[in-house]
């Protein structure tokens, strides 16, 4: 039960850190949702800002300004939050790697094989809820964004939803979350 318990748990936290990985390095973080005939898609994301033209597919990006310039505090936390739980994430599943029963590393000491797989647990716990902290922060304040415009009968021809990243760096938050009660809850 526990080699079964392991292999899931690696395979959750793999899939988890991928997504975490995607989210954080792609740029759809908030899409235009104005429900009129578009003639373009854009996208914001955490490091540019892309305009595909859905006539011919052309896609254009403008990148912001240097990482070191002013930015909008959603974009440095989320930045920040995202960039540290993928850090965690990955040295996460490196201890995770070598914890597991299946490999042969420190075979004849297994408690110490279960100390590292709970020590990954821990560490993905901590990255989830860093995560998740980011892209709830950045999906409120596009919501709240949204809500002060409408609030103040402004309207600008676009608004923004929720980008597909955003849904991604949840979905992998919510996957090294359940991976971290796995590997702290389940496994003794």
């Amino acid at each position: 039960m526990s080699a079964a318990l392991q292999m899931t748990a690696f395979g959750l936290a793999l899939l988890s850190t991928l997504f975490l990985l995607l989210a954080t390095c792609t740029d759809c973080w908030m899409v235009n949702a104005d429900d009129s005939l578009e003639v373009s898609h854009k996208c914001r994301g955490l490091w540019r800002e892309c305009v595909t033209n859905m006539q011919d597919g052309v896609r254009t990006c403008d990148q912001y300004d240097s990482i070191l310039a002013d930015h909008p505090v959603k974009i440095v936390v989320t930045r920040t939050l995202m960039i540290t739980a993928d850090l965690l994430a990955g040295l996460a599943l490196a201890t995770l790697v070598l914890g597991l029963n299946c490999i042969k590393f420190l075979k004849e000491d297994p408690c110490v094989k279960l100390k590292m797989c709970y020590g990954a647990g821990v560490i993905l716990g901590i990255g989830s809820i860093l995560g998740l902290v980011g892209s709830v922060w950045y999906a409120v304040d596009v919501y709240v964004e949204r809500a002060m415009l409408l609030s103040h009968d402004i309207f600008l021809g676009v608004h923004y939803d929720f980008g597909w990243s955003c849904w991604l760096g949840m979905a992998g938050s919510a996957g090294c979350f359940v991976t971290s009660v796995l590997l702290t809850c389940c496994l003794y």
